[in-house]
């Protein structure tokens, strides 16, 4: 009982972050299209937060509650040693882990490259800046995500995303590249432009 709520425990905290784990995926596997795959599940993240808290809790619970009489005063009982899977070392480790797991949206984005270049501007009337609003971002991380995208592009001197605004503002050289392109760029990453004003 107490492996099958460990397992439960660890799916919870999994499957909490998934919306943020997936870009960080996307970006090692060199596959950034999928990256907002599980933004569908950033709604329900408190009911998994809360079940991987209900059920470590009860965990621990079980783990630390004291043994009955009887138990101890069976002999039989103290010769035995219970496996790795369940010592408090092993739900220590658990623990966690599933605490890391569900801290990944506070952190994701330092697993993004910081991404310095050089841009020479030729003519400062050659720049423009656009605010994209962008839906499916969920957490830091996938706004890293988007920074990384379009500082691929050249002719970019800042990219600034926030997923709380749910928007990028582009500064760029627009004889380098263009609106197009930069929002093809965002909609790589797997969220999506919905609307673009020039500021």
């Amino acid at each position: 009982m107490k492996n099958s709520l460990l397992t439960s425990g660890l799916l919870a905290a999994l499957v909490s972050s998934l919306c943020c784990i997936s870009p960080v995926l996307a970006l090692v596997a060199g596959a950034s299209g999928i990256a907002s795959t599980f933004s569908w599940l950033d709604p329900a993240r408190p009911f998994f937060v809360g079940i991987t808290v209900v059920v470590l809790g009860f965990a621990w619970y079980q783990k630390l509650k004291p043994k009955a009489k009887k138990e101890k005063e069976c002999a039989c009982e103290e010769n035995l040693q219970p496996s790795f899977w369940q010592t408090r070392k092993f739900l220590s480790i658990i623990t966690v882990f599933a605490a890391l797991m569900l801290a990944f949206p506070l952190y994701a984005h330092i697993f993004y490259p910081k991404s310095e270049k050089q841009v020479i501007i030729v003519d400062k009337s050659d720049i423009q800046t656009v605010n994209f609003q962008i839906k499916g971002m969920t957490c830091q991380g996938c706004a890293a995500h988007v920074v990384h995208e379009v500082n691929k592009l050249s002719g970019i001197l800042n990219v600034t995303a926030s997923y709380d605004q749910g928007n990028a503002i582009v500064e760029f050289d627009k004889s380098k590249t263009d609106v197009l392109e930069i929002e093809q760029a965002i909609n790589s990453t797997g969220y999506s432009v919905t609307n673009k004003t020039e500021k």
